[in-house]
């Protein structure tokens, strides 16, 4: 059965390796994933599951599925924006992160074909944070050193309740 990880879990903090076989066992990761993200969240990056690989999965509302295999950002605009993030893998934690506003990015499908996507909004935001999961960056990772201190200790708060 597959399971997020979560902050503290050193697969996290990981650069995912490429993905180099499109078969059914990748096929068959798209697919446990997807439900997995249903219902929880926006997104989610193989590393999230235990899967160092190059691979994440989107929805965001008013979207259809993505899937982002091998993903590079090829532009990013000069025009940022702020927005309050959460991930699955440090529940109950939001912040406001900065990011760019629009992005370009270039990947491949669940086939192996190649495709660039123009993003902004939401999606461009989902993007940039579920790629960041790839190179072993958490959202906490964009915010000061003191923001993201809170952060960690809040969750370490709400985990400890939860274990308790």
């Amino acid at each position: 059965m597959m399971n997020i990880l979560t902050l503290g879990d050193e697969v996290l903090r990981e650069k995912s390796a490429r993905v180099e076989e499109f078969d059914d066992k990748l096929s068959s990761l798209i697919e446990d994933m997807t439900k997995l993200m249903r219902g929880q969240g926006i997104g989610l990056a193989a590393p999230q599951v235990g899967v160092s690989k190059r691979l994440f999965i989107c929805q965001p509302e008013g979207h259809k599925l993505w899937v982002f295999i091998n993903p590079e950002i090829t532009l990013t605009s000069e025009e940022q924006g702020d927005y309050e993030e959460g991930c699955l893998s440090i529940p109950g934690i939001w912040s406001d992160v900065i990011r760019p506003s629009r992005v370009q990015v270039q990947a491949f499908n669940e086939k192996g074909r190649p495709f660039r996507v123009d993003a902004e909004g939401i999606l461009a935001r989902v993007i940039q944070h579920e790629l960041d999961h790839l190179n072993g960056v958490l959202f906490i990772d964009h915010l000061s050193e003191a923001k993201r201190d809170k952060a960690i200790r809040e969750y370490e708060k709400k985990d400890t309740k939860k274990a308790v």
